[in-house]
């Protein structure tokens, strides 16, 4: 089979695409063999390479995680035979490939008719940006700040808040283009974090002033100035570090009644397994409802994507970028 790998940090350039044995499932894994892979930004980040000790190291040689799409071809021991033929979609560590192995446990079934795009939106996205709204407490009417919000999750955070009830949804994202694309994916305002005057520009769409719910992947400076536009009992919800800053946030910035939180897809699986599943089914009826539209920017054939992470590296993508193989 074909796979993709980088075996020295880089550019895009660095991907390279190798033959390489099937994959044998091991004892609760299925083997998927794939017809779409939705690419991560995260990985370009481990791609360019940074020290031991990094939250951004990956040892060479390096893979390429991904949400794959596909038909499960066997199980490993201990799986369920029953899901042999099934259709489903699985975030995968080695997912730039013709074959993938995956936990049986965290498969996402694809709804009939479902088409590659938004099948690969189950396994991740829907389920963090759903999970990052819950953990900050959304309430029925509040105003919400959603950070990248033209990315693969941040649209679908969008189109969730206004589902789950937000009164007001802001959106900030880089460019007329992707200005103009969140707010046609349900923001009632869409503002450029690009301008220095972002934060006032938020507090002119937010009804009060403030904002009650913010979700970041940024962090560094841009989280630091979303607390800032908490009103009190504002809550800040981190599920990553896009940005790549690391510093921590004063204590003295939630002084005044605001407080952050961290989401991420493993924890949530590891310390509530059962809550975790049944946000995976909702995400999976989410998307065969049609309630949740999953843009994809652009489709590559797995022999390019270097030009698939060149689109995520200039971060020009509006939406899920995928891969064929």
């Amino acid at each position: 089979m074909r796979r993709v790998r980088y075996h020295e940090y880089g550019g895009p350039d660095v991907l390279t695409l190798e033959e390489a044995e099937t994959p044998v499932p091991g004892p609760g894994e299925v083997l998927i063999r794939a017809e779409a892979i939705g690419a991560n930004f995260i990985d370009t980040r481990f791609r360019r390479g940074a020290p031991e000790g990094s939250i951004f190291h990956r040892p060479l040689p390096g893979v390429l995680t991904g949400d794959v799409v596909g038909t499960v071809e066997a199980v490993g021991p201990g799986a369920d035979p029953g899901l042999l033929g099934r259709r489903v979609a699985a975030l995968a560590e080695d997912a730039f490939a013709e074959y993938v192995t995956a936990d049986a446990a965290w498969l996402v079934p694809v709804p009939d008719g479902l088409a590659p795009g938004p099948a690969s939106m189950l396994p991740l996205a829907v389920p963090v940006a759903l999970g990052a709204l819950r953990a900050g407490r959304l309430a029925a009417g509040e105003t919400v700040l959603v950070h990248a919000a033209a990315g693969g999750i941040g649209h679908i955070a969008v189109q969730l808040a206004r589902l789950l009830g937000a009164g007001t949804v802001i959106g900030t994202a880089g460019g007329p283009a992707k200005l103009d694309f969140v707010r046609d994916h349900g923001a009632d305002a869409a503002v450029d974090y690009t301008a220095p005057d972002w934060p006032d520009r938020v507090r002119k769409a937010a009804p009060n002033g403030a904002v009650d719910v913010v979700l970041d992947s940024v962090g560094g400076d841009t989280l630091r100035r979303g607390i800032d536009l908490l009103a009190p009992y504002g809550r800040a919800v981190v599920y990553g570090a896009a940005g790549g800053e690391l510093n921590a946030v004063p204590v003295t910035d939630l002084f005044a009644l605001k407080s952050v939180t961290g989401f991420s897809l493993l924890a949530w699986r590891a310390a509530d397994p059962a809550a975790a599943e049944a946000d995976l089914r909702e995400a999976a009826a989410l998307a065969a409802s049609g309630r949740l539209r999953t843009a994809v920017h652009a489709t590559f054939p797995l022999s390019e994507a270097p030009a698939a992470h060149h689109t995520l590296d200039t971060r020009t993508n509006l939406g899920r970028v995928l891969l064929l193989p």
